[in-house]
C-alpha cells in the first residue's frame, strides 16, 4: 500500500534532520492522509485522500 493521495497525488519528502551538532541523518514528511468514503456516482467507494483536498472540496464525502 504505498502512502500516496488518491486524488491529488501527494507523497512524502525525504531530508535530512539536522540536530544542533549538525549530525544529519534521514527523515520523512508524511502527508496527513486519511481514509474516507467518497461518492462516485451514485456509488461509494472507500479512498486514501489527504485532508487538503477533503477541505478544498475536491471530494465529497459520503
Amino acid at each position: 500500500m504505498a502512502y500516496r493521495c488518491d486524488v491529488c497525488g501527494k507523497e512524502p519528502w525525504v531530508g535530512k534532520q539536522v540536530s544542533f551538532s549538525h549530525k544529519r541523518s534521514s527523515r520523512r514528511w508524511l502527508p496527513n492522509i486519511q481514509r474516507v468514503r467518497v461518492k462516485d456516482g451514485s456509488n461509494s467507494k472507500r479512498l486514501r485522500v489527504c485532508t487538503s483536498c477533503l477541505k478544498s472540496g475536491k471530494v465529497e464525502k459520503v
